[in-house]
């Protein structure tokens, strides 16, 4: 079992810059595609960004292509997501998840575990 937590969410002004963290615990991950997603209030949860195994392959949405950069470093057990440039229209909630598999994945049901969420608020 993975326990996965996140954190480096806060209050941030258009413009700024952030970097979020996920800790895992319980088994390591260094063989697991991860990614991130994030939930605006009212809205469905969306695929932010992910990343393979090794950290070769990674994948973002649209909306962060450019300013938002996924890594990992496997002998920490820990993902990144360093958000440049942030906009209001970032402000969501953020899950880090994981997959049993190598591969980076977009969509939310290939992911079988989840952290709890960190928010992130950007003030125009």
């Amino acid at each position: 079992q993975v326990q996965l937590v996140e954190s480096g969410g806060g209050l941030m002004q258009a413009g700024d810059s952030l970097r979020l963290s996920c800790a895992a615990s319980g088994r390591t991950i260094r063989t697991y595609g991860m990614g991130w997603f994030r939930q605006a209030p009212g809205k469905e949860r969306e695929f932010v960004a992910a990343i393979g195994w090794s950290g070769t392959s990674t994948y973002y949405a649209d909306s962060v292509k450019g300013r938002f950069t996924i890594s990992r470093d496997n002998a920490r057990n820990t993902v990144y997501l360093q958000m440049n440039s942030l906009k209001p229209e970032d402000t969501a909630v953020y899950y880090c998840a994981g997959r049993f598999a190598e591969g980076a994945a977009t969509r939310l049901y290939e992911y079988d575990y989840w952290g709890q969420g960190t928010q992130v608020t950007v003030s125009s």
